[in-house]
């Protein structure tokens, strides 16, 4: 029997092998099961598992609705979604490095830009960190300076960025 591939909605059941990739992706910015539980409650559309031939998870990636220009604290739960916002946040895309350099990545990036279009959302907004920036640049995605996100992105590195893309018509 042949198992899907690819990206697919993420389940409860998949929590705890994003919780596993997150440590191997993310050490340096750990968050609690509880944090991406609440994330797929409240944003089950934006919250996707990368599966490989043989089911094992590869990657994921947890986004939802959130106001431009700021960010969400690292490990913190939401209490809700923010209702009419015009930005989708991409809280986390990471892959294990069995599922890089196949497309993967862009693929569910250009999937979540459409469904944000398609309900409504005018950008995209992500924080950039373990030197990503070439690959959102890549993604049509583009630094914004703002001395108020420098500080709260101080709490991830120095090298984390606050980035954003407009999403056309």
């Amino acid at each position: 029997m042949s198992r899907e591939t690819g990206w697919r909605r993420m389940t409860p059941a998949d929590l705890p092998a994003v919780m596993a990739i997150a440590a191997v992706v993310h050490p340096d910015y750990p968050e609690d099961e509880a944090v991406f539980a609440e994330r797929l409650r409240l944003a089950p559309e934006g919250c996707h598992v990368l599966a490989g031939e043989d089911g094992a998870l590869r990657g994921y990636l947890v986004s939802h609705p959130w106001p431009a220009g700021t960010v969400p604290a690292l490990n913190s739960l939401l209490g809700d979604m923010p209702q009419g916002v015009a930005n989708w946040y991409l809280h986390d895309l990471a892959l294990l490095p069995a599922g890089r350099g196949s497309g993967a990545a862009g693929t569910i990036v250009a999937a979540i830009a459409r469904h944000a279009a398609e309900t409504g959302h005018t950008s995209l907004a992500l924080v950039a960190v373990n030197d990503s920036t070439g690959f959102w640049r890549r993604q049509g995605f583009r630094e914004v300076h703002d001395p108020a996100l420098d500080r709260k992105l101080a709490s991830y590195d120095d090298a984390a960025r606050y980035m954003r893309r407009e999403l056309n018509d």
